[in-house]
């Protein structure tokens, strides 16, 4: 008998893509394997990454200093040598601040090697800073001040972003609460506190505009309240609505009359509030204003 041939149908070539997918079928347990390895390797990787640039985290409140430009002395920043070379037992003419934009180099802490200004350390690879202004060249670790770098002002401020406006007419960033009811005034925050001498518009403290429109740290102006002071340390126009007061000097003065020599005693006051000058009757209390009805008043003459 002779051979048998049978023909079997030629089954159709697979693609590569096929392959590949037959080969992870039959070999699950070892594509698994890969992914987990991969995946272990990248977390790794990612944690070391992380533990290099977190050493000496929270330390020193940054990782570096910087060297100031301008007296080529290191501090720790810019609030730093401004407070050390403005002191008083600094000669006045030696006083100055550091022009905080042209500082070029800084000092990485944990390794003490002296660097162009950025956030990374070129040698050992240190986060100088959570948050890092390239143009203020400002850096810090505690990111819970909210920092941001405001265009307008030119320079860093905390408190959030989102919690401030830059009035392009005043100058200066106020909180979002005056945005509608501020009085602009153009060059604001560019003077001192009237109360605690430090330059407003660098100030990292709160700072309120009273209704004369000058303007004062907020916690110097609840001191004022606390010591029972309601006038402007500059132009001593009343701070608040003082009308309850008032009322309260009414009925002092209704309860108080003046010996007989003085009841019809005139003198001529100024006053604070509406700066109105005018002649009344002298009383011990004070004297009310006849316009505005303020007793905030100066006695000028008589």
């Amino acid at each position: 008998m002779g051979d048998v041939y049978v023909n079997f149908p030629q089954q159709p070539q697979k693609s590569e893509r096929e392959k590949a997918e037959m080969s992870r079928n039959l070999h699950p347990h070892s594509i698994n394997e890969e992914s987990e390895s991969s995946t272990l390797e990248r977390v790794a990787a990612e944690s070391l990454i992380n533990e290099v640039l977190g050493r000496g985290l929270m330390e020193h409140g940054r990782r570096c200093c910087i060297r100031a430009p301008c007296c080529n002395e290191i501090f720790g920043c810019h609030h730093c040598h401004n407070e050390a070379k403005n002191s008083i037992n600094v000669d006045h003419k030696q006083r100055h601040d550091i022009p905080r934009h042209q500082v070029r180099q800084v000092i990485c802490l944990l390794c003490g090697t002296e660097q162009e200004v950025g956030q990374i350390c070129i040698h050992c690879g240190v986060c100088m800073g959570k948050y890092f202004c390239n143009v203020c060249k400002l850096y810090d670790d505690d990111t819970s001040k909210q920092q941001y770098h405001c265009d307008g002002c030119g320079i860093c401020r905390i408190g959030g972003r989102e919690n401030f406006f830059h009035c392009y007419k005043c100058g200066c960033c106020y909180s979002i609460l005056l945005k509608n009811s501020h009085p602009c005034v153009e060059g604001a925050m560019h003077h001192d506190c009237p109360i605690c001498f430090e330059f407003l518009f660098e100030s990292r403290n709160d700072v309120t505009v009273l209704p004369c429109r000058h303007t004062i740290h907020q916690k110097c102006l609840e001191e004022m309240r606390d010591h029972y002071q309601y006038a402007c340390p500059l132009c001593s126009k009343s701070v608040c609505d003082m009308s309850k007061v008032w009322e309260k000097f009414d009925m002092e003065i209704a309860a108080t009359p003046m010996p007989e020599p003085y009841q019809n005693r005139m003198v001529q006051i100024l006053c604070n509030d509406c700066g109105k000058k005018s002649e009344v009757l002298y009383h011990v209390v004070a004297q009310k204003c006849p316009d505005c009805k303020s007793y905030n008043t100066r006695q000028t003459r008589g």
